[in-house]
């Protein structure tokens, strides 16, 4: 990629931005849709779960197919073609008759979705050469995902109490366009110098693994142990073979390697942990707010401002705190946050006082503001550049990995405590133990962002630097330093 201007590096980041915008909002404004939707299309809890699984799944399976493709035949070009397809599946979903056709529906809006975030990262990481411009550009990319937890509840309700949950598909159309219309003119054409050649084995695997371990939780509780056991069966023998065949392959889909560096496996264990709390979090409070207290969509999106507001204020904060100090404090910030409203909500029923629910809304957006960019430094950081786009797509999967299971768990939790007995008189205790399954994701942010930022840490991974690519292990050494 040629050197380009401050300004026209500007313009690039923020072109990236618009694709995190859109696929952000997306996700949080559903979440304040899915009792209208549930009204709508009679779903169930576990339909209910689909039609955020369903695109987050796929998502997750696609990531690292899409960053590898995006490095070997052009970034510019998988990146405009994630854009027409994303909004393509905006529009098919905002026309879905039915609850089946609409997860097939965010299946498509997810092959889109996964050309978009971890390519506009790899865009980003090779634009911004610098490390500490590097960082600053990725705590504007985090406080991108605070500006769509601030508006999509807010757009979200809005949309759903004057229109109809449908509306909220449109947003995606304009912006999706306009981003389009800019790429094509402004961000230049990159590839990595020597791109991983296709590994179909490797992919079919992770696919089978995502999808078998998601369908095992999310219809456990209706469908019973016997139905599910063949498919969590499946899960555990797609593991294994993806740890035999993996480090077999000169040019794997995912590199084993990368998971000998302290820092990365820690990112990647802590993106988990952190996005899982998200999901969750998210889908009990959307539902707790709506068929418990029966608010209308609009009420409950204000409600959940608390929680969006610091997670605003705090991402570009955490930015640049990675970029001058490390991801040590941040990271310790957003794990104890995180924890401390877990267990506000799992000991305390936090949400059945205004005053509690307030304060664990907050307390969440303050963890959740602080961790996405000590995240991304970090996997980032702990690779070779030219292979920017496997680096950041094996980051995005983490989230978008965590945020299904989290969704899928606390669900299926949830479904099992309630069972057919009265909704409203049974979700507090029936949510308890997921709240405690949340402060378990908060407390690993702690412990992992802890263990993972010290000295030793950082020899794992100038070890890691020098085995994956010697020819530039002093720069990537360099860069993990600093970060």
């Amino acid at each position: 990629m040629p050197e380009l201007s401050h300004r026209r590096r500007m313009l690039v980041l923020g072109i990236c931005c618009m694709s995190l915008l859109i696929v952000s909002l997306d996700n949080t404004a559903l979440n304040v849709a899915l009792p209208s939707m549930q009204r709508d299309l009679h779903a169930t809890t576990s339909g209910l779960q689909w039609t955020i699984d369903a695109y987050t799944l796929v998502l997750a399976s696609l990531l690292m197919l899409a960053g590898s493709t995006a490095d070997r035949i052009g970034r510019k070009r998988v990146f405009m073609a994630g854009l027409v397809i994303f909004s393509l599946g905006s529009l098919l979903c905002s026309l879905a008759p039915s609850l089946e056709l609409l997860i097939v529906f965010r299946m498509v809006q997810a092959v889109g979705g996964s050309m978009l975030n971890p390519v506009a990262m790899s865009i980003i990481t090779n634009t911004f050469t610098d490390a500490r411009e590097r960082a600053r550009a990725i705590g504007v990319w985090g406080a991108v995902v605070g500006i769509s937890m601030a508006a999509g509840p807010l757009v979200g309700g809005l949309l759903v109490q004057s229109v109809s949950w449908r509306s909220i598909f449109w947003v995606n159309l304009p912006v999706g366009l306009t981003a389009l219309l800019l790429t094509l003119r402004f961000v230049p054409e990159s590839r990595a110098p020597k791109a991983r050649r296709p590994d179909p084995v490797g992919q079919l695997l992770v696919i089978a693994l995502f999808g078998s371990l998601t369908y095992a939780i999310i219809e456990a509780p209706a469908a019973g142990a016997g139905p599910v056991v063949p498919f969590a069966a499946v899960a555990v023998a797609t593991l294994l073979a993806l740890l035999w065949y993996e480090p077999r392959r000169a040019e794997p889909l995912i590199d084993l390697r990368f998971f000998r560096s302290a820092p990365f496996s820690g990112a990647t264990v802590i993106a988990v942990s952190a996005f899982a709390a998200l999901g969750g979090f998210l889908f009990l409070s959307t539902l707790y707010l709506q068929n418990v207290r029966g608010l209308d969509a609009l009420h409950a999106g204000l409600w959940m401002l608390p929680m969006a507001a610091p997670t605003f204020l705090c991402a570009p904060l955490s930015g640049r705190l990675v970029g001058s100090r490390g991801p040590r404090l941040p990271l310790l910030i957003a794990g104890t946050a995180m924890t401390a409203s877990g267990v506000l909500f799992a000991a305390f029923e936090a949400e059945t006082t205004n005053a509690t629910l307030v304060a664990g809304y907050v307390l969440f957006g303050i963890g959740f503001g602080f961790v996405n960019a000590p995240i991304t430094n970090t996997a980032v950081s702990g690779m070779p550049r030219a292979q920017a786009g496997v680096a950041a797509a094996v980051a995005s999967t983490s989230r978008q990995l965590g945020q299904t299971l989290g969704v899928a768990v606390v669900g299926a939790v949830l479904a099992s405590g309630i069972g057919s007995s009265p909704y409203r008189q049974l979700f507090v205790p029936a949510a308890r133990p997921g709240w405690w399954i949340l402060t378990g994701c908060g407390l690993a942010v702690l412990v992992l962002g802890l263990l993972t930022s010290g000295p030793w840490a950082r020899r794992t991974a100038e070890r890691t630097a020098r085995t994956l690519e010697p020819a530039t292990a002093r720069q990537a050494v360099g860069v993990s330093e600093r970060a």
